[in-house]
C-alpha cells in the first residue's frame, strides 16, 4: 500500500516519520517531492549526486522509492537508484544523471525528486548499513 498525504502528515504530526525541514508545497496526493539541498549544476552527459534538504527518518513500517520528477523527465534527467529501507535516517543522495542536450541548472530548495512511501507489514529490522545519518551528498561507500 501507497502511503497518501494524509497518512504521511499523520505520521509526521505523531513523530514515527520525519521529513524535516516539511513542506506543504512539496506535498502532493500519494507522494511528497525532495528538494535540492544545495545549487548544483547537472552536467549534459554527467552524473552528480546530489543531496535531499530533508533529513528523513522511516519508521519499521515504512519504505521508500524515489523518482524523478516528470519536470526533469521530461529534460532528459534519470535518477539511479531509489530505494531507502524502513529504518533509514539522514539527508538522501540521489543519484540524477543528465541525457539531455543542455546542462540543467538545480538551485538550493528546488523540488528535484519525488519520495513514494509503501507501508511494510511484519516487519521488524532497521536499516542500519553504512549510510546511515547521512549528511549531505555521499559518494559510494565500500
Amino acid at each position: 500500500m501507497i502511503l497518501s498525504k494524509e497518512e504521511m502528515e499523520k505520521r509526521i504530526e505523531s513523530g514515527s516519520l520525519i521529513l524535516n525541514p516539511y513542506s506543504n508545497d512539496s506535498q502532493q496526493p500519494a507522494s511528497y517531492d525532495l528538494r535540492s539541498g544545495e545549487d548544483y549544476i547537472l552536467r549534459k552527459g554527467e552524473t552528480t549526486l546530489v543531496h535531499s534538504m530533508e533529513r528523513v527518518e522511516l519508521p519499521v513500517d515504512v519504505s521508500a522509492t524515489l523518482m524523478c520528477r516528470s519536470s526533469f523527465g521530461r529534460r532528459g534527467v534519470l535518477i539511479g537508484g531509489g530505494y531507502v529501507d524502513p529504518g533509514f535516517r539522514g539527508n538522501l543522495t540521489l543519484c540524477l544523471v543528465n541525457m539531455g542536450a543542455e546542462d540543467i541548472e538545480l538551485k538550493k530548495g528546488e523540488r528535484c525528486v519525488q519520495i513514494i512511501m509503501h507501508e511494510v507489514t511484519g516487519g521488524k529490522t532497521l536499516y542500519n548499513g553504512r549510510y546511515q545519518d547521512s549528511e549531505g551528498a555521499v559518494g559510494a561507500r565500500n
